[in-house]
C-alpha cells in the first residue's frame, strides 16, 4: 500500500491571474488554466510555449509541429494583487468563519 504524502495548500488555483517571476517568460502575465498538484506545477495560458512534433497517424497524412503551453513550477509564479495588479504574496485569514486568501500588499480578499 502506497504511503499518502501530505499535500500543502497551494497559493494559486485555476482562473487566477499570475506573473511569471523566473525563467524564459519572466515578467509576463496570464491566467492559470490548470494546476498539477502532484508535481507542484501550473499551466499559464499563452505562456511558456514549446514546440511538439507530431507523427503522421494515418497513411497520406502529414506530420506537423504544434505549439503548446508547458507547465511552470509554482515557485516561479506569483499571484497578482486584484487591487493594484502587482505581484504579491498571500496569507490565509478567517473571514466570516471561512478561511480565505488575502493579499499581503493591499489586504484585499482574493476570490
Amino acid at each position: 500500500m502506497a504511503k499518502e504524502r501530505f499535500q500543502p495548500k497551494l497559493h494559486v488555483k485555476r482562473g487566477d491571474q499570475v506573473m511569471i517571476i523566473a525563467g524564459d517568460c519572466k515578467g509576463q502575465t496570464g491566467e492559470i488554466t490548470q494546476v498539477i498538484k502532484e508535481k507542484n506545477r501550473a499551466i499559464v495560458a499563452g505562456q511558456n510555449l514549446v514546440k511538439r512534433h507530431l507523427k503522421p497517424r494515418m497513411q497520406g497524412q502529414q506530420g506537423e509541429i504544434v505549439e503548446k503551453e508547458a507547465s511552470i513550477h509554482l515557485s516561479n509564479i506569483m499571484l497578482l494583487d486584484p487591487k493594484t495588479g502587482q505581484p504579491t504574496r498571500i496569507r490565509r485569514q478567517e473571514v466570516g468563519g471561512k478561511k480565505v486568501r488575502v493579499s499581503v500588499k493591499s489586504n484585499e480578499v482574493i476570490k
